[in-house]
């Protein structure tokens, strides 16, 4: 296979503005088509980004021969039932994140993954392929602030719109699940491990009965932890620091980084900062590329579909420790 051949499921805002437009920069892979459960829109939507075929409903895009792998973008509520029906139509499956609604749900969807093992299911968290941290991980393992005890982060921002899926509680919507995964994520991520238990409150709104802030605390075990806030109703804000315990990293713009220039990264040991240039770049081109990588040397993907599973594992258990109002443990991941 030269180049894979894309197809998106659904019109959303990340798929018009920032993934589409990524593809179509990508070295290994085009938008071949675009549905949306609204013919015109899918009409219109893909004369505007020159894709060739415009499909008026999901299940027309997967039977589509000149589609090899999906992208899929839709609300949280929609993500394992339309990942299942692609494996089934023998697509591979990029996901938008947060990979289910909760971690049984995920766990399905594993399932069914091993079902058929030729192809290629992924979460997209583009953010863990910018350069950025790609960076942070070599300088924590490198020990460049000493051994890592902590990381904090915050994803913040302002949307009280009552139709947007983000505060509709039915598809998943809230703080937590949709930026507040990206703190636990990159927590994960940076202690290359699993918190043993979380401590978390959550804010909700009366109008919509979805978490308008979040925050949490997870500990790793040993005195480390992790600590992030959320939120759908504040001033927008995102911000990442590493601390070791002879300095600290920090990413300004740690999830949603801009692709029209360069990004620093600051290392800290006392009275010594650094400031790391990293080249401009487009992480969702940067993720394309190696998702579509996997898919034509049938190697594996970046991020197993089980590290979806455990992200939301631990997002299972910050809801759980809210509403218990006390310290709670974390499931053992599944594996595979």
């Amino acid at each position: 296979m030269s180049r894979v051949r894309w197809g998106v499921l659904g019109a959303a805002n990340i798929a018009v503005r920032q993934v589409i437009p990524a593809i179509r920069l990508s070295r290994h892979g085009e938008v071949t088509a675009l549905a949306s459960r609204d013919a015109t829109r899918a009409r219109t939507v893909a004369a505007e980004l020159g894709v060739p075929t415009a499909c008026g409903s999901y299940d027309e895009l997967l039977a589509r021969a000149d589609v090899d792998a999906v992208y899929i973008p839709l609300p949280n509520h929609l993500h394992v039932p339309w990942s299942i029906r692609a494996l089934e139509a023998g697509k591979h499956v990029l996901c938008e994140k947060p990979i289910a609604l909760n971690a049984t749900e995920a766990r399905t969807l594993l399932d069914a993954s091993r079902a058929h093992p030729r192809l290629k299911v992924m979460e997209a968290f583009m953010y863990r392929f910018h350069p950025q941290w790609v960076r942070v991980q070599e300088l924590v393992h490198e020990g460049a602030i000493g051994t890592l005890q902590a990381v904090e982060s915050r994803f913040t921002y302002l949307n009280d719109d009552p139709a947007n899926v983000r505060n509709i509680a039915a598809m998943g919507g809230g703080a937590l699940m949709d930026v507040g995964c990206y703190g636990i994520s990159v927590a994960r991520l940076m202690f290359d491990d699993e918190p043993v238990r979380v401590l978390a409150h959550m804010d909700y709104d009366p109008r919509f009965g979805t978490d308008r802030l979040t925050s949490a605390v997870l500990d790793f075990g040993g005195g480390t932890t992790a600590t992030f806030t959320c939120a759908t109703q504040l001033e927008p804000s995102q911000h990442a620091e590493i601390v070791g315990t002879d300095g600290r990293i920090e990413v300004e713009i740690p999830f949603n980084a801009p692709s029209d220039r360069p990004r620093r990264v600051r290392v800290q040991r006392g009275a010594w900062i650094e400031d790391i240039v990293l080249e401009t770049c487009n992480q969702f081109t940067l993720q394309a590329d190696a998702f579509a990588q996997a898919v034509r040397t049938d190697g594996p993907v970046p991020t197993p579909l089980a590290d979806g599973v455990a992200n939301m594992g631990v997002i299972d258990a910050v809801v759980e420790s809210a509403q218990a109002g006390s310290w709670v443990g974390v499931a053992t991941p599944v594996s595979g």
